[in-house]
């Protein structure tokens, strides 16, 4: 969210508190009533409650009534300002039998309202009801979803319908009941987010403020019908039914998900990652990486940085590591991006390892004639800081992305993937022809450091103003109205209040002065809420960049090497796979350029140089394949970015080699998940021997 929304957003906050003023005033205890009564109702004896509302301050508010009412220590809660971990820990604290200590109440704002699981419980109350019948939808699915065993599921919605806000809600409620009970279906509650496309109800909020509640409640009525249910059933009957418009996308959809399994980063890399650094920090890998591992200390404080990480496990947890995402979140930890183990383990390589990276190393590329540098940098896109307009007041990163810069000697620089680094091996020593290179490092450096402000983060910075600048007129008028619309209600409190106070009444004198001071302020928090807005393109640009490794790239003097990647070879190779598997009846994609895997909708380097895809009813259905080529028969190399592929798709991965393409009669030999037949002991990159090949594949 951009600083602009968060202005738009507070800005809506403090509109919305003033409008709740009299829900507040007139209702919220009237609700709170209503939820005591429906709390103490003998069908629901003993059960579990979801209770939604719509601000943090109604949630504290509810956790100190309900605690009032002798259930404190009984109360689980969720909001937007808890991390994910402590989320979890709320969901299985209510999860679990009361008598075993769970939590009777799930407290929740619409933080809750996605991607959480709570079908265990089939109780909803929604403390207040949302404008956005989108979200009112969302909230209902947390419970109303398959894999509900409770028939039917009770949602019970508090309203006060004595405010002009109640009314208008009240209204929309009851009309939907009426629908679903004519319907004799719950699919009315499914489609509440649809049946009201095209419907603003929170335009009907504001209207019934200035206009008054009765009419245009009485139009709201008008607007839901029965026929407009029937209409959206028929429609999604076209959608998803037998000839329907997504069923006839089907096949397209399945080939998307199909491509996405391939550019998967997870959990090949990670495990990878984890193997090749964890001795570099003096930590050991415990156990089986396919399945179930834990971390040991080599050296007596290794894993002292970890132990606020684990502390948020149990015991039986932290004895099971994964790199693959468990079925159970109470059987292992699944470690990846984002997760604190992960994260701190990334922190320690960090923290150790990151001088030798810029001190940089030496790889091989058989593929170029030429020495290069290569150099891995962080670029940042920054919003700066402008002193004069409060919320501005702080320099703030906006973005930032991690890309590779390939550097020949002389001007000569492009941006290349950072995945690049995989395809390389190491090398050893400094070749003749790159120690010139080499000895010009540093001037180069910063020639590449210049390149990436102006060609990277000067274009990320240009495309994120321009963005701000083309909404910017929506975003004016969206704050005017809300302006507009305070300073209008704020005229109404005061004639209220005024009304009040020369009668005597002390409250609404000391309401009044309240009044008056917001009036005053009002025009300058609208100038500076503009000007903000406007400020704010202007102040986004290139920020620093952080170099994060370098390396230092020379051809190979290897002749078995530039034999191994001599063109006529891989051609050769390349033909025969190709040809084997259209005669197999699948259709063939070649993959092994990042042209090419672009073109089939993978990423530059997918780790495998072809893609046969089967026919649907064929078991066989797709495979990626790597393929190698060699002149006799000799070692093949698995580079790094490959041994990840393989560790990813195993049995959908395969490893042809070609043998003696030099020759008349070439040999191939094809290998199944050659993760699992060749390459699980080894740490990445490795050379596995004709023998080794021959032995674990299906020889043609």
């Amino acid at each position: 969210m951009s600083l602009a929304d968060l202005i738009v957003e507070r800005e809506q906050v403090y509109r919305l508190r003033d409008l709740a003023q009299n829900v507040y005033d007139k209702g919220e205890e009237s609700k709170f009533d209503k939820l005591r009564e429906v709390l103490t109702e003998s069908e629901f004896a003993g059960e579990k409650f979801i209770i939604f509302t719509e601000h943090r301050d109604t949630l504290e508010y509810l956790v100190q009534r309900l605690g009032g009412m002798g259930y404190t220590g009984q109360i689980a809660q969720i909001h937007g300002g808890m991390h994910y971990t402590e989320r979890q820990r709320q969901v299985e604290r209510f999860r679990q039998p009361h008598e075993d200590g769970g939590a009777r109440f799930m407290l929740c704002t619409d933080a809750a309202a996605e991607g959480i699981n709570l079908q265990f419980c089939w109780i909803m109350i929604n403390f207040d009801v949302p404008w956005n019948p989108a979200r009112l939808e969302q909230r209902m699915g947390r419970i109303h979803r398959y894999g509900q065993k409770h028939d039917p599921v009770r949602i019970v919605n508090l309203v006060a319908p004595k405010t002009r806000e109640g009314l208008v809600i009240e209204t929309l409620l009851n009309k939907l009941k009426i629908i679903r009970e004519s319907l004799g279906s719950e699919k009315v509650f499914d489609s509440i987010g649809r049946l009201f496309e095209g419907v603003s109800l929170k335009t009907y909020m504001e209207r019934a403020i200035v206009e008054g509640a009765d009419g245009i409640a009485q139009e709201l009525d008008g607007r839901l019908t029965q026929e407009q249910v029937e209409a959206l059933a028929a429609k999604e009957i076209m959608l998803y039914g037998d000839g329907g418009d997504v069923k006839r996308q089907l096949p397209r959809l399945r080939e998307d998900l199909a491509q996405e399994a391939y550019r998967r980063l997870l959990p090949g890399y990670i495990r990878q990652y984890l193997e090749t650094a964890a001795p570099l920090v003096d930590i050991e890998i415990d156990g089986d990486m396919n399945h179930c591992f834990s971390i040991r200390p080599v050296s007596k404080v290794a894993v002292d940085p970890f132990f606020n990480a684990l502390e948020t496990y149990s015991q039986r947890e932290r004895e099971c590591l994964t790199v693959i995402r468990p079925e159970s979140k109470e059987m292992a930890v699944w470690v990846h991006p984002g997760e604190p183990v992960f994260e701190q383990f990334r922190a320690v390589v960090s923290d150790q390892l990151s001088d030798q990276a810029l001190r940089g190393a030496v790889f091989i590329d058989p593929t170029t004639d030429r020495p290069y540098l290569f150099h891995v940098a962080l670029v940042h896109v920054i919003r700066e800081a402008d002193p004069a307009i409060p919320a501005l007041a702080t320099e703030v990163v906006l973005d930032c992305q991690l890309v590779g810069v390939k550097q020949f000697e002389g001007a000569e620089l492009s941006l290349c993937p950072v995945e690049q680094l995989l395809l390389l091996k190491g090398g050893h020593g400094l070749p003749p022809a790159a120690q010139r290179l080499a000895a010009s490092a540093e001037k180069l450096r910063e020639q590449a450091g210049a390149f990436l402000v102006e060609r990277v983060a000067r274009g990320l910075a240009l495309e994120r103003r321009n963005n701000l600048l083309n909404t910017l007129p929506e975003r004016e008028q969206f704050i005017q109205r809300g302006f507009n619309f305070q300073e209008t209600e704020l005229a109404k409190a005061r004639v209220k209040q005024s009304d009040k106070a020369r009668g005597g009444n002390a409250a609404a004198a000391k309401a009044l002065k309240e009044i008056k001071k917001q009036q005053r302020s009002l025009a300058e928090r609208r100038a500076m809420s503009l000007a903000t807005i406007r400020r704010e393109p202007e102040l986004i640009g290139p920020g620093n960049h952080t170099f994060i490794a370098h390396a230092l790239v020379v051809p190979s003097s290897d002749t078995e090497d530039i034999e191994r990647h001599d063109a006529e070879v891989e051609r050769v190779a390349m033909d025969l796979a190709s040809a084997f598997e259209e005669a197999e009846g699948a259709i063939v994609k070649d993959v092994h350029t990042p042209e090419l895997a672009r073109a089939a909708g993978l990423t530059d380097n997918p780790g495998f140089d072809l893609l046969a895809i089967y026919p649907d009813a064929d078991p066989r259905g797709r495979r990626a394949i790597e393929v190698k080529g060699r002149a006799n028969t000799g070692a093949v190399e698995v580079s790094a970015n490959e041994w990840a592929r393989a560790a990813n798709l195993r049995d959908g991965y395969w490893l042809y080699v070609v043998y003696d393409c030099a020759t008349s009669t070439p040999r191939l030999a094809r290998v199944q998940d050659p993760f699992g037949n060749l390459l699980a002991k080894a740490k990445g990159s490795v050379l596995i021997g004709a023998k080794e090949v021959l032995a674990a594949g299906k020889n043609n």
